[in-house]
């Protein structure tokens, strides 16, 4: 069955920059100053990314931040939590968006 994603894109990604070099190289050069182990080390900066991965929904994101997190030293209990820890801030956020959602209605039904 074909879908829009197709895991052997994710090999393909440095390609992105191949009609605007110059905004690739920068972005990418950012990019990998961002996972250099700093006061965070590499391995808590890739469990973020898993976590992150999860709440934009990016699949070539989860498979790129699930290898790095197995590569680093991860466990899958980690990598479970760290997907937990997403989910619930994402859920929260929908929820307190539920007040948005009340006060417009209260104001509709005065």
């Amino acid at each position: 069955m074909e879908t829009y994603y197709n895991p052997e894109d994710l090999a393909k990604f440095e390609g992105i920059g191949k009609d605007a070099p110059n905004l690739a190289k920068r972005f990418f050069e950012y990019y990998g100053e961002v996972f250099e182990e700093g006061d965070l080390t590499a391995r808590e900066k890739s469990l973020i990314a898993l976590a992150v991965a999860h709440t934009i929904q990016c699949p070539y994101c989860i498979d790129a931040y699930t290898k790095g997190c197995l590569e680093k030293g991860s466990n899958l209990s980690e990598m479970t939590e760290a997907v937990h820890v997403a989910t619930a801030i994402r859920g929260g956020a929908s929820l307190v968006h539920g007040v948005q959602m009340r006060n417009i209605a209260e104001k509709m039904s005065m």
